[in-house]
């Protein structure tokens, strides 16, 4: 029975240490609140909070440094590289949608409501140009860091030209129409 319990005992040391290892929940912030993953941080301190009509409104030359959030409309055009991908831009809600009482439970919650549409152009990464489930397609949540040149796009919205981005699959985060569901 010993042998059971330090069994048991080192499997579970081993799951803490692959959990603490990954860190701030994880590639796709499992966590109660946003929890940046590696170089983001330094985006997000030089991001400005910019409405979708001062950034429309503002000329070339004085376009804020925005981190938005947006839902992928459709699939991306992917070119050299530069993904062009337009999304709905949706608000983050601080406060993460749980499903219980673990933060690992909890998933990156962004509004149910579209404020806006805009254009992204990003440098994307090999794993997010594949073929597979994880892939950057419709229905993927992109956190956009960047600013507008002045540029519109076809239906006359920004377009955002991106220096970073962060990825989430499809499933792998909710809108706030979750909240029925889920524990806050």
């Amino acid at each position: 029975m010993s042998s059971l319990r330090a069994s048991l005992a080192v499997l579970g040391l081993s799951g803490l240490s692959l959990l603490s290892a990954c860190g701030g929940g994880g590639r796709y912030g499992y966590a109660r609140t946003y929890e940046p993953i590696d170089g983001e941080r330094a985006y997000m301190e030089r991001s400005v909070d910019a409405s979708y009509e001062e950034v429309r409104r503002a000329r070339p030359e004085e376009q804020p440094y925005v981190s938005w959030f947006g839902v992928a409309l459709g699939p991306p055009e992917i070119h050299d590289g530069v993904a062009r991908v337009r999304l709905s831009l949706r608000a983050h809600q601080e406060r993460h949608l749980c499903s219980s009482e673990y933060a690992d439970s909890c998933r990156v919650t962004v509004s149910e409501r579209e404020l806006g549409t805009f254009t992204a152009q990003i440098p994307v990464r090999s794993e997010d140009a594949s073929s597979g489930p994880d892939r950057l397609w419709q229905g993927s949540l992109v956190r956009v860091y960047g600013r507008s040149q002045g540029e519109q796009d076809a239906s006359g919205d920004p377009v955002i030209v991106g220096e970073w981005y962060r990825h989430w699959p499809r499933h792998t985060f909710v809108t706030t129409a979750s909240s029925a569901r889920m524990r806050r």
